[in-house]
Protein backbone atom coordinates (compact mmCIF):
# COMPACT_ATOMS: atom_id res chain seq x y z
CA UNK A 1 0.00 0.00 0.00
CA UNK A 2 1.41 3.91 -0.90
CA UNK A 3 2.28 5.61 2.22
CA UNK A 4 -0.40 7.84 3.05
CA UNK A 5 0.41 11.87 4.28
CA UNK A 6 -1.58 13.89 6.55
CA UNK A 7 -0.46 17.78 4.87
CA UNK A 8 -1.43 19.06 8.97
CA UNK A 9 0.22 19.45 12.16
CA UNK A 10 -2.97 19.84 13.94
CA UNK A 11 -3.03 17.48 17.07
CA UNK A 12 -6.72 17.42 16.63
CA UNK A 13 -6.41 15.51 13.18
CA UNK A 14 -3.96 13.83 13.80
CA UNK A 15 -5.78 12.05 16.75
CA UNK A 16 -8.79 11.54 14.82
CA UNK A 17 -7.24 10.00 11.48
CA UNK A 18 -5.38 7.38 14.43
CA UNK A 19 -8.79 6.62 15.16
CA UNK A 20 -9.12 5.23 11.57
CA UNK A 21 -6.06 2.38 12.45
CA UNK A 22 -4.44 3.60 9.19
CA UNK A 23 -0.27 4.40 9.36
CA UNK A 24 0.33 7.71 8.25
CA UNK A 25 3.36 10.59 8.14
CA UNK A 26 2.86 14.42 8.87
CA UNK A 27 3.94 16.70 6.38
CA UNK A 28 3.34 20.53 6.77
CA UNK A 29 1.59 22.32 3.58
CA UNK A 30 3.67 25.69 3.26
CA UNK A 31 0.61 26.66 1.15
CA UNK A 32 -0.68 30.37 2.75
CA UNK A 33 -4.54 30.13 2.72
CA UNK A 34 -6.08 33.06 0.78
CA UNK A 35 -9.81 34.04 2.96
CA UNK A 36 -10.29 36.47 1.05
CA UNK A 37 -11.21 34.45 -2.16
CA UNK A 38 -14.83 35.11 -3.41
CA UNK A 39 -16.27 31.67 -3.25
CA UNK A 40 -18.96 30.31 -1.43
CA UNK A 41 -18.01 28.92 1.70
CA UNK A 42 -18.56 24.90 0.97
CA UNK A 43 -16.31 25.95 -2.73
CA UNK A 44 -13.74 27.54 -0.38
CA UNK A 45 -13.11 25.44 1.84
CA UNK A 46 -12.55 22.16 -0.38
CA UNK A 47 -10.69 25.14 -2.58
CA UNK A 48 -7.97 25.84 0.30
CA UNK A 49 -7.68 21.67 1.29
CA UNK A 50 -7.03 21.17 -2.74
CA UNK A 51 -3.64 23.79 -2.56
CA UNK A 52 -2.75 22.57 0.91
CA UNK A 53 -2.80 18.99 -0.56
CA UNK A 54 -1.26 20.00 -3.87
CA UNK A 55 1.82 21.75 -2.05
CA UNK A 56 2.94 18.67 -0.83
CA UNK A 57 1.91 16.15 -3.60
CA UNK A 58 4.08 18.27 -5.71
CA UNK A 59 6.94 16.92 -3.44
CA UNK A 60 5.82 13.20 -2.52
CA UNK A 61 5.48 11.91 -5.94
CA UNK A 62 3.75 8.40 -4.91
CA UNK A 63 2.22 9.06 -1.69
CA UNK A 64 -1.73 9.48 -1.06
CA UNK A 65 -2.00 12.97 0.41
CA UNK A 66 -4.68 13.91 2.58
CA UNK A 67 -5.35 17.96 3.88
CA UNK A 68 -8.39 19.72 4.94
CA UNK A 69 -9.06 23.03 5.80
CA UNK A 70 -12.28 23.91 8.76
CA UNK A 71 -13.82 27.19 9.46
CA UNK A 72 -16.88 28.95 10.78
CA UNK A 73 -19.28 30.44 9.09
CA UNK A 74 -21.77 32.60 11.01
CA UNK A 75 -24.63 34.99 8.75
CA UNK A 76 -22.06 35.51 6.23
CA UNK A 77 -18.99 35.89 8.08
CA UNK A 78 -16.18 33.47 8.85
CA UNK A 79 -14.64 33.70 12.22
CA UNK A 80 -11.51 33.71 13.32
CA UNK A 81 -9.75 31.98 16.55
CA UNK A 82 -9.72 34.36 19.35
CA UNK A 83 -5.88 35.22 21.03
CA UNK A 84 -7.10 36.96 24.00
CA UNK A 85 -9.73 36.82 26.61
CA UNK A 86 -11.48 40.15 25.10
CA UNK A 87 -11.29 38.52 21.62
CA UNK A 88 -12.54 34.77 23.51
CA UNK A 89 -15.85 37.31 25.15
CA UNK A 90 -16.55 38.89 21.63
CA UNK A 91 -16.77 35.44 19.63
CA UNK A 92 -18.30 33.76 22.36
CA UNK A 93 -20.96 36.77 22.82
CA UNK A 94 -21.31 37.10 18.98
CA UNK A 95 -22.28 32.85 18.58
CA UNK A 96 -24.42 33.00 21.45
CA UNK A 97 -27.62 31.66 20.67
CA UNK A 98 -27.38 30.97 16.97
CA UNK A 99 -26.78 27.95 14.68
CA UNK A 100 -22.94 28.05 13.28
CA UNK A 101 -21.99 26.41 10.29
CA UNK A 102 -18.74 24.17 10.22
CA UNK A 103 -17.07 23.42 7.08
CA UNK A 104 -14.90 21.20 6.44
CA UNK A 105 -13.10 20.77 2.90
CA UNK A 106 -11.14 18.04 2.28
CA UNK A 107 -8.89 16.63 -0.66
CA UNK A 108 -7.10 13.27 -1.12
CA UNK A 109 -4.49 12.58 -4.08
CA UNK A 110 -2.77 9.77 -4.98
CA UNK A 111 0.12 11.95 -6.56
CA UNK A 112 1.12 8.74 -8.12
CA UNK A 113 -2.09 7.78 -10.16
CA UNK A 114 -2.76 11.19 -10.27
CA UNK A 115 -5.97 11.43 -9.01
CA UNK A 116 -7.75 13.88 -6.11
CA UNK A 117 -10.73 14.19 -4.57
CA UNK A 118 -12.21 16.84 -3.26
CA UNK A 119 -15.48 17.32 -0.75
CA UNK A 120 -16.76 19.85 1.93
CA UNK A 121 -18.90 18.79 4.84
CA UNK A 122 -21.21 21.07 6.69
CA UNK A 123 -22.41 20.72 10.20
CA UNK A 124 -24.62 22.62 12.11
CA UNK A 125 -23.85 23.96 16.06
CA UNK A 126 -26.77 25.67 17.83
CA UNK A 127 -25.27 27.46 20.90
CA UNK A 128 -27.10 27.92 24.16
CA UNK A 129 -27.86 31.87 24.72
CA UNK A 130 -25.12 32.59 27.43
CA UNK A 131 -25.35 34.93 29.98
CA UNK A 132 -22.08 37.65 30.50
CA UNK A 133 -21.21 35.73 33.35
CA UNK A 134 -21.36 32.30 31.66
CA UNK A 135 -18.91 33.59 29.08
CA UNK A 136 -16.89 35.20 31.51
CA UNK A 137 -16.14 32.14 33.96
CA UNK A 138 -15.66 30.26 30.49
CA UNK A 139 -13.15 32.48 29.03
CA UNK A 140 -11.10 32.08 32.46
CA UNK A 141 -10.69 28.50 32.05
CA UNK A 142 -8.59 29.31 29.41
CA UNK A 143 -10.03 26.88 26.87
CA UNK A 144 -11.43 29.13 24.09
CA UNK A 145 -7.92 30.46 23.68
CA UNK A 146 -6.78 29.81 20.38
CA UNK A 147 -9.52 28.01 19.08
CA UNK A 148 -11.15 28.49 16.17
CA UNK A 149 -14.51 29.58 17.69
CA UNK A 150 -14.36 30.47 21.00
CA UNK A 151 -14.88 26.96 22.38
CA UNK A 152 -13.70 22.94 21.89
CA UNK A 153 -16.78 20.96 21.73
CA UNK A 154 -14.98 18.21 22.76
CA UNK A 155 -14.21 19.65 26.44
CA UNK A 156 -15.64 22.02 28.56
CA UNK A 157 -17.50 23.79 25.86
CA UNK A 158 -19.73 20.62 25.01
CA UNK A 159 -21.68 22.34 27.37
CA UNK A 160 -22.94 25.45 25.42
CA UNK A 161 -23.64 23.34 22.49
CA UNK A 162 -27.75 22.64 22.73
CA UNK A 163 -27.87 20.54 19.34
CA UNK A 164 -25.34 19.21 16.46
CA UNK A 165 -26.50 18.35 12.84
CA UNK A 166 -24.37 16.39 10.96
CA UNK A 167 -20.93 14.92 11.50
CA UNK A 168 -19.89 15.40 15.28
CA UNK A 169 -16.27 14.58 14.18
CA UNK A 170 -16.30 17.48 11.43
CA UNK A 171 -16.82 20.61 14.60
CA UNK A 172 -13.45 18.80 16.03
CA UNK A 173 -11.81 19.55 12.93
CA UNK A 174 -11.87 16.14 10.37
CA UNK A 175 -15.10 14.63 8.83
CA UNK A 176 -14.41 11.05 9.77
CA UNK A 177 -17.61 9.10 8.01
CA UNK A 178 -17.25 11.15 4.94
CA UNK A 179 -13.37 10.87 4.86
CA UNK A 180 -13.43 6.80 5.12
CA UNK A 181 -15.81 6.55 2.65
CA UNK A 182 -13.68 8.64 0.05
CA UNK A 183 -10.95 6.59 0.72
CA UNK A 184 -12.21 3.59 -0.46
CA UNK A 185 -12.01 5.66 -4.24
CA UNK A 186 -8.57 4.93 -3.34
CA UNK A 187 -8.65 1.50 -2.21
CA UNK A 188 -8.19 2.06 1.48
CA UNK A 189 -10.64 0.08 3.01
CA UNK A 190 -11.05 0.93 6.94
CA UNK A 191 -13.82 -1.68 7.92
Amino acid sequence: MQKIILASTSPRRKELLEKLNISFDIVESDYQEDMSIKLAPLELAEYLSKWKAESVAKKYKKHIIIAADTFIELDGEILWKPHTPTEAEKMLGKISGKTLSVITGFTIIDSKENKSISKAVETKVSIKELSLSEIKNYVSTGEPLDKAWAFAIQGLGSIIVEKIEGDYFNVVWLPLHELSKTLEDFNIHIL
